[in-house]
């Protein structure tokens, strides 16, 4: 079974994904910071991740370029309170699986995460 690891310093954000992902039947890890899943055993659990941009710290689009330069491509889906193009742009180019905005519906989430699922099948 997947895990999904979830990066997201919103609380509320951060408990509604992980139940929204457990009720898939997805295992599911969580975490308040980019530095705390980059500490964390799950990294290379990891199958997708779900990252917000705007954070203390590492940000998102910084956790996602660490990441592929230490040579982990882990499909990645981003969500943001704080939408910009250019933001957009950088992390689709990083490679990104997708880009939502806060508050994302479930739907597109699972839409998303299946995309994200068929890139290591």
């Amino acid at each position: 079974m997947p895990m999904i690891s979830i990066v997201d310093d919103d609380d509320a954000v951060r408990n509604a994904t992980r139940a929204l992902i457990r009720s898939l039947g997805y295992h599911v890890a969580t975490f308040a910071s980019a530095e705390e899943f980059l500490k964390s055993d799950r990294l290379h659990e990891t199958s997708c991740l779900i990252s917000d941009v705007q954070m203390p710290g590492l940000n998102g689009l910084e956790l996602q370029e660490h990441l592929t330069a230490a040579g982990h491509r882990i499909p990645t889906i981003f969500v943001t309170a704080f939408p910009d193009d250019r933001m957009r742009d950088r992390a689709m180019r990083s490679g990104a699986v997708s880009f939502m905005s806060k508050p994302f519906s479930e739907a597109n989430l699972i839409v998303c995460l299946d995309r994200a699922l068929q890139k290591i099948a």
